[in-house]
C-alpha cells in the first residue's frame, strides 16, 4: 500500500517562497511508470492540477504556474518536492501530493494515490 505525505510550513508570507515536501512509503518514486504530482484546492475553488515530475525525472508543469513552479526530488529518501515562488494570497489552499499513471504525453496524470493534503495560507 502506497502512502504519501505532506509536510512544510502552514504559513507563508506574500512574496516569498512555497516549499512542500512529500514523503512517499510503500512504493519508490523511481518505479516505472508513475507519475508523481502536486495538486492543490484554493478555498471554495476546484483542484488544480500543478505539475509532475516522472519515475526518471523528467518535470512538467501546468501553463499557468510554470513560470513560479519548480518540482525536485531526492530518490535516496524516496521524496519529492514543490517550490512555488513568488505567492500571494491567491496560493492559500490545501495542498495534496500523489502518485498517478500517464494518460497522455504532457498532461495531468490520472492520480490512484492522494496523500491526506496540508493546509497552506499566504498571509503577512
Amino acid at each position: 500500500q502506497v502512502q504519501l505525505q505532506e509536510s512544510g510550513p502552514g504559513l507563508v508570507k506574500p512574496s516569498q517562497t512555497l516549499s512542500l515536501t512529500c514523503t512517499v512509503s510503500g512504493g519508490s518514486i523511481t518505479t516505472d511508470y508513475y507519475y508523481w504530482s502536486w495538486v492543490r484546492q484554493p478555498p471554495g475553488k476546484e483542484q488544480e492540477w500543478i505539475g509532475y515530475i516522472s519515475y526518471s525525472g523528467t518535470t512538467y508543469y501546468s501553463p499557468s504556474l510554470r513560470s513560479r513552479t519548480s518540482i525536485s526530488r531526492d530518490t535516496t529518501k524516496n521524496q519529492f518536492t514543490l517550490q512555488l515562488t513568488s505567492v500571494t494570497p491567491e496560493d492559500t489552499g490545501v495542498y495534496y501530493c500523489t502518485r498517478g499513471v500517464e494518460i497522455a504525453v504532457f498532461t495531468e496524470p490520472a492520480h490512484d494515490y492522494w496523500g491526506q493534503g496540508i493546509q497552506v495560507t499566504v498571509s503577512s
